[in-house]
């Protein structure tokens, strides 16, 4: 089967690919996995591979090379032997093309960029690089879509989606990563007053429909606001989150999830119809939405952090697919990281500050908090940092690897009973703040920071 025809799974059906994928992985060869968007191949921050290292000394695990690269929170992308990293330098946003094995540069794509973050942030892309076999897809903080030839690096087309459609300006820029599904390219642009989310063709950039705004969300009870509020839509209110379109199959029906500002809505891939939208909401407007939604069989895990929004899990009736709330909880609060699902279970860090983070261990059905394990740390102490603070997570080869904001890197085992880390490490060249996810290709680990990207070799030791 061609690369580019492979079915997307729902997030429900991951538990069961990754069990098949593992079964198959025997013997002493590393399974290898391409990372070629936002959260991996599947979308979830999981990986195939096997035969890693189990743990690693106090020096750390191999590094195979590092390279220093201009600003942002992009996370990178791989397919085969080509890392795509898009950053920041002076006045230009940069997309380098690299050998994934030596860091060293292939092609270099860079445009102007007069983005500056509101809130002090850097101002470099928040967005992780989406490729193909044939196109590297980048969508910038300014909000310019960009297609490059993966081979040559020369543009396609582009988009400048801020000029295009009726666009608030965001929080803290562009953050919402593209995904191809059923040969559309699906960006959550935000457009006003029914274009926040869009699809256009990957092969010209055309638009082939826009959906989302005051059509399915005016009058719309506002969920867990109080009082019996209903939304009167406003024509300069933000509808772009920093979560990401993710494709799923519920009740046998193929739907685009996006957690917008807003809340929750389904989407018909073929025609931007929307089934139905869940208000989901921090009652502040300093807020954002930015953890991608959890399917889980037939039901929706989102989460926020602002303002004890906590969480909230969906089922979708079969008969007229509406979304029905199932629970609440403000035990679990995620920022920018999606929570690792296992066999229903989910492992993620909690809190929207530094003060108040957690990791956590969570059961999706019985909403049940398993344990919490303190992460808080004071960001301005001059005591050595030994928290991971707020963080991401990957899990491969039966682990949980563990990126920490402070740039601690850790092993973790799952367990619902105890948090139970195997091991943990500084590399030198991370610092505060690393929000952006950890990548793992061919045996290899991946890490940014605003100033450095790092490769490590994971691969176990060959038996001699």
């Amino acid at each position: 089967m061609n690369t580019r025809d492979r079915p997307q799974l729902s997030s429900g059906a991951v538990s069961l690919s990754v069990a098949l994928v593992l079964g198959a992985c025997t013997g002493s060869e590393l399974c290898a996995d391409n990372w070629s968007k936002f959260l991996g191949e599947r979308g979830d921050s999981t990986s195939s591979e096997t035969n890693l290292v189990e743990r690693w000394d106090a020096s750390g695990p191999k590094l195979s090379w590092s390279v220093p690269i201009g600003t942002g929170y992009s996370a990178p992308s791989v397919r085969g032997h080509r890392l795509f990293v898009h950053h920041r330098k002076a006045d230009k946003e940069i997309v380098d093309c690299l050998d994934a094995s030596t860091g060293t540069k292939i092609w270099s794509y860079a445009y102007q960029s007069d983005f500056v973050d509101p809130f002090g942030y850097n101002n470099g892309p928040r967005a992780t690089p989406l490729v193909t076999e044939d196109h590297c897809f980048t969508f910038g903080a300014e909000g310019k879509l960009l297609c490059l030839d993966v081979a040559s690096g020369k543009k396609v087309w582009d988009r400048d989606t801020n000029k295009e459609w009726t666009i608030p300006q965001a929080f803290f820029g562009v953050g919402s990563s593209p995904i191809i599904h059923s040969n559309k390219l699906v960006v959550m642009i935000g457009g006003q007053p029914n274009s926040g989310v869009v699809a256009v063709s990957p092969q010209t950039g055309k638009t082939i429909w826009e959906s989302v705004g005051l059509s399915n969300w005016q009058a719309k009870p506002m969920h867990g606001w109080p009082g019996e509020l209903k939304v009167e839509w406003k024509l300069h209110e933000k509808q772009a989150s920093y979560a990401s379109p993710v494709p799923a199959i519920i009740h046998g029906k193929e739907r685009i999830l996006c957690l917008m500002r807003q809340g929750l809505v389904a989407i018909d891939p073929s025609n931007g119809l929307v089934d139905d939208s869940f208000w989901f909401r921090a009652r502040v407007n300093e807020s954002v939405n930015a953890s991608n939604p959890i399917v889980l069989e037939n039901g929706i895990f989102i989460s926020s952090a602002y303002y004890r929004s906590g969480s909230v899990m969906l089922d979708v009736d079969p008969k007229d697919r509406r979304f029905v709330e199932r629970w609440r909880s403000p035990q679990i609060e995620t920022h920018w990281m999606t929570p690792i699902v296992l066999n229903g279970v989910i492992y993620a860090f909690s809190g929207r500050n530094e003060p108040d983070a957690r990791l956590i261990c969570f059961d999706l059905r019985s909403a049940k908090l398993l344990w919490s394990q303190d992460q808080s740390w004071q960001k301005h102490s001059s005591e050595p940092v030994a928290k991971y603070g707020r963080g991401s997570i990957i899990f491969a080869d039966k682990k949980l690897i563990v990126l920490g904001e402070t740039g601690l890197l850790g092993i973790y085992k799952p367990n619902i009973e105890t948090p139970t880390e195997v091991c943990r490490f500084k590399p030198p060249m991370l610092n505060y703040p690393c929000w952006t996810a950890p990548i793992l290709s061919e045996g290899h680990l991946f890490l940014r920071s605003e100033e450095a990207l790092v490769c490590y070799d994971l691969r176990a030791p060959r038996a001699k």
